[in-house]
């Protein structure tokens, strides 16, 4: 059994998704010590439209499935409202949790700001 997650990312990150064969995401930076998939597309998308599009010109949803079993491990935690649910995937373990995508990393939505 597997669940569906979705990851905000900008173009660099996109980028490096793609330079993998849309099979893993990119590592994390020092001073970014979680990677945090979202359990919505809708909170995906207000994410990569309301931040990535101001801070980086564009963002994309990009979705991808798991296996269930193996999600268990990690807490989900509510960061806002209703929707603003997310996994805490400890940056150490993404190499592992890069292991456990079935199939690829797919781009749902794009958007870009204005200006491009």
């Amino acid at each position: 059994m597997t669940t569906i997650l979705y990851r905000p990312v900008n173009q660099k990150e996109l980028d490096l998704i793609e330079q993998s064969g849309w099979k893993k995401f990119p590592p994390r930076f020092v001073t970014q010590p979680i990677f945090y998939p979202v359990t919505n597309e809708e909170y995906a998308i207000q994410i990569a439209r309301d931040w990535n599009v101001n801070a980086y010109g564009a963002g994309f949803v990009t979705s991808f499935a798991m296996s269930s079993e193996y999600l268990k491990k990690f807490e989900i935690h509510n960061v806002g409202g209703k929707l603003h649910n997310e996994l805490w995937v400890p940056a150490s373990e993404l190499d592992e949790f890069n292991s456990n995508i079935v199939g690829l990393i797919e781009v749902t939505k794009s958007f870009y700001s204005q200006d491009n």
